[in-house]
C-alpha cells in the first residue's frame, strides 16, 4: 500500500511537490509548473493549501 509523504530527496521549500510526484511516480518538474501556474492564478489559495500539507503529511524521515 503506498502512503504520501514529504520527500527528503525531491525537496526545494518543504517537499510537498515531491512527495506528490513520488506518490503518482510522475517528474516532479510537472508538479512544479503545475504549482506555479496555479499559483498565478490564484495565490492566496494554493499558498494556504500548501502550507497545510506541508505541516500535515509527515515527513520521509520521520518515517523509515
Amino acid at each position: 500500500m503506498k502512503k504520501l509523504y514529504r520527500s527528503s530527496t525531491q525537496r526545494m521549500v518543504a517537499g510537498v511537490l515531491g512527495g506528490l510526484a513520488e506518490y503518482f511516480n510522475v517528474d516532479v518538474t510537472i508538479f512544479r509548473l503545475i504549482f506555479i501556474v496555479l499559483l498565478f492564478l490564484s495565490f492566496f489559495t494554493l499558498l494556504l493549501i500548501y502550507l497545510a500539507a506541508a505541516f500535515i503529511i509527515p515527513d520521509e524521515r520521520d518515517v523509515y
